[in-house]
């Protein structure tokens, strides 16, 4: 199949996701940046097709992106303004389009498709970074993990979308717990709390965020955390299994 095919997807819908990693103190975001003489990054995404569900269309879309399976995944705005219609990307292909062509990612019947308004479904999805291995498409130059707070300019409203999506995770993060899925399996009190500094971009005092977390129940405490001085040594944790 085609990467455009206009006969495969529904029509002038698709989808965008906000893939959220966590290294290094910083929480990322996947994005790619297209092969084109210009430089456009973009939100990695894809189209619906007609036998497929919503999520069923995000979870391949992400699988196809990171490689992983089973990951947290959840929807949370849908973008659809009137004039949402990727014009630059749009005015650049006919750079690329006898390469395109050739390559079978395209035909002429799908170019004009490709210049009409979309309506966007937007997911984020919390993936531990460590085991990603961004994959790209025969569409993308490189993809990468960027620090949230230095994105590059994003196609269309892809910018807007990252927004959109950090602000659900802050509301979601203590609620559903969400955020251990950006953590490998086990993990100190200090690590939660980085975490969290970074997706809220500010401290916590560390006696009170210790106390609001072990208040949530849901945390499992483990051995210490070998260091060589085993009285300083902090506990190791995990998420509490159901």
């Amino acid at each position: 199949m085609k990467l455009f095919d206009e006969q495969a997807f529904i029509h002038q819908l698709s989808i965008d996701c906000v893939i959220f990693g966590y290294k290094d103190l910083e929480l990322k975001v996947l994005a790619s940046q297209i092969n084109m003489s210009r430089s456009f990054w973009t939100l990695p995404g894809g189209f619906i097709k007609h036998e497929e569900g919503i999520d069923g269309a995000a979870k391949r879309i992400l699988e196809e992106r990171t490689g992983l399976k089973d990951i947290y995944l959840e929807q949370y705005r849908v973008f659809g303004e009137p004039d949402r219609v990727n014009r630059e990307v749009f005015e650049e292909l006919a750079e690329v389009r006898d390469e395109w062509v050739a390559k079978g990612i395209l035909d002429d019947a799908n170019i004009g498709w490709l210049g009409k308004r979309f309506v966007s479904i937007g997911y984020y999805a919390l993936v531990d970074i460590n085991k990603v291995s961004p994959q790209k498409t025969e569409l993308d130059d490189s993809v990468d993990w960027y620090n949230v707070k230095e994105l590059p300019t994003l196609i269309m409203d892809h910018n807007e979308m990252v927004g959109y999506a950090l602000e659900a995770l802050r509301q979601n993060l203590d609620q559903k717990l969400i955020g251990f899925n950006l953590l490998p399996e086990t993990f100190t009190m200090r690590e939660v709390q980085e975490l969290y500094e970074a997706v809220y971009d500010r401290p916590f005092a560390r006696n009170n965020f210790q106390k609001k977390i072990l208040d949530l129940n849901v945390l499992e405490r483990l051995e210490k955390k070998f260091t060589g001085a085993q009285n300083k040594a902090p506990y190791l944790y995990r998420f509490r299994r159901e």
